[in-house]
């Protein structure tokens, strides 16, 4: 079994173990105020995707010492990552975001900071801004792309299209920026051969890291919606992890594995409900990848990197936020 796993990423670049601190930064996103859409992306939470940040929105010093007191016991000297994940969290004024970014990277024990964020919020403004702070400390920008393909692209209201991710890898990798890409797996439609071709896309695309995400159904989303009516079968555990021993297969074998799963706060998942058990999901995966002897990739070919924009691949991802 060999994987770029995160916590061994980690450990070579810091030399110790590294926590992620989720934090809400208090901005909203504009699936959300009126721009794009008002109900966000169909699986979104009313959190945002932010359900284990600290709960004093806005109040950075305050969040951060309540995620490390959560933590602390399992990571005694070693360091954390400040981690914006609630919405959209370059989607606000310059002056606000530079002030909490900076808030956030203060402590001396936080190793770097990571801004969770859309391909279409990252004016040249904000990504200078990002690049001036990197100086000091390492800045990711994780960026929310979920699927390649056009017709689940509409389907999940995500609201821009392909090429718009393409241009935020180029900038922000011509800023010196690191980038970790968001995929969802399971999604409405998609098989198993949809699923590999954007995980190929990724790691082609110049990036630095992925989040692999099962598809998770939570109360009060529009998914849940369509899970009731039918309209949404969700993967097995075992069908979960054969198809991320694919995705993992094509992937550049530096390329960092941030997650392997994705979970929900338990109160509102629906659906799988295995998922709710990480330990067990977690447990599975390892032992499915020493028993298929899995390579992170064993399928990869270099010189297939990604002139981004030249692939035809279902390319574009449209604006569709009135659909369901």
């Amino acid at each position: 079994m060999e994987y770029r796993s995160f916590n061994q990423a980690m450990k070579e670049r810091f030399g110790c173990k590294v926590y992620k601190l989720a934090l809400d930064g208090g901005l909203t996103c504009p699936n959300r105020d009126g721009t794009l859409g008002t109900r966000g992306c169909i699986f979104c939470s009313s959190a945002g995707s932010g359900e284990f940040s600290a709960p004093a929105r806005g109040d950075i010093p305050k969040q951060l010492a309540q995620a490390k007191a959560r933590v602390e016991q399992k990571n005694k000297g070693g360091k954390y990552i400040a981690y914006f994940q609630s919405f959209t969290n370059t989607y606000g004024p310059l002056p606000y975001l530079e002030a909490i970014f900076r808030q956030a990277m203060a402590p001396e024990d936080v190793a770097a900071l990571s801004i969770g964020t859309r391909p279409d919020c990252l004016p040249p403004a904000v990504v200078e801004l990002l690049q001036t702070l990197s100086r000091e400390k390492p800045v990711w920008v994780e960026l929310g792309l979920q699927t390649i393909h056009l017709e689940t692209a509409r389907y999940i209201r995500r609201g821009y299209d392909l090429a718009v991710y393409d241009d935020a890898v180029r900038r922000l990798k011509s800023a010196g920026l690191e980038i970790i890409t968001h995929v969802i797996l399971g999604l409405p439609g998609e098989t198993r051969v949809d699923m590999v071709e954007t995980a190929r896309y990724v790691g082609r695309a110049g990036g630095d890291g992925i989040k692999l995400q099962l598809l998770h159904v939570l109360e009060g989303t529009d998914l849940a919606r369509d899970y009731r009516a039918g309209k949404v079968p969700v993967l097995s555990l075992e069908e979960y992890i054969s198809i991320l021993e694919d995705c993992l297969a094509v992937l550049p074998p530096d390329m960092v594995i941030h997650r392997l799963t994705g979970d929900g706060a338990k109160r509102d998942l629906l659906a799988p409900l295995w998922s709710g058990d990480k330990k067990r999901v977690l447990n599975a995966i390892r032992t499915a990848f020493q028993r298929d002897n899995v390579r992170q990739g064993s399928r990869y070919l270099p010189q297939e990197k990604l002139d981004t924009g030249s692939i035809p691949v279902n390319k574009t991802g449209g604006n569709n936020h009135d659909q369901n």
